[in-house]
């Protein structure tokens, strides 16, 4: 079985067209792989077909955007004699966010206070998981 899995950002916005009958959604994703002076960017040319390809996860995928694709991993070798990574993919997860806020004005780093909250029935069973999403509560406060 030939199942391959990898987290990187796309190189571009994906494109959704019609070949014969079905969707595809066709997009690049950038890995990076090694460190250091060895480090280096790996590209993969994902394609997500039928029904995933037809729904709104093609919004989604815009340039920068992070994304965990997994799939079945080929080769093509293309007529300028370059061989390129191609994967079919079978899940394609939004992991980051891809960060496009401008930056705050301020040089002062905004400052988050977290209002931890017992669900209704929990009797304080969640108290000690400070950490614990679900639980949890973001509120954001201006200036420091």
């Amino acid at each position: 079985m030939n199942v391959f899995t990898v987290t990187g950002n796309l190189g571009d916005a994906a494109e959704v067209k019609q070949v014969g009958t079905s969707t595809v959604c066709n997009f690049s994703v950038a890995a990076k792989a090694g460190f250091g002076d060895k480090a280096q960017t790996i590209w993969l040319d994902c394609a997500l077909w039928g029904k995933q390809a037809e729904s709104a996860l093609p919004g989604y995928l815009v340039k920068g955007q992070q994304v965990a694709v997994s799939g079945e991993l080929s080769t093509f070798e293309a007529t300028n004699g370059k061989t390129y990574l191609k994967l079919r993919c079978n899940s394609v997860d939004l992991v980051g966010k891809k960060d496009d806020t401008p930056k705050a004005a301020s040089d002062q780093p905004t400052q988050y206070q977290q209002n931890n909250t017992t669900p209704s029935g929990a009797g304080g069973a969640h108290d000690d998981f400070d950490d614990d999403i679900p639980f949890m509560r973001l509120h954001w406060m201006e200036g420091g």
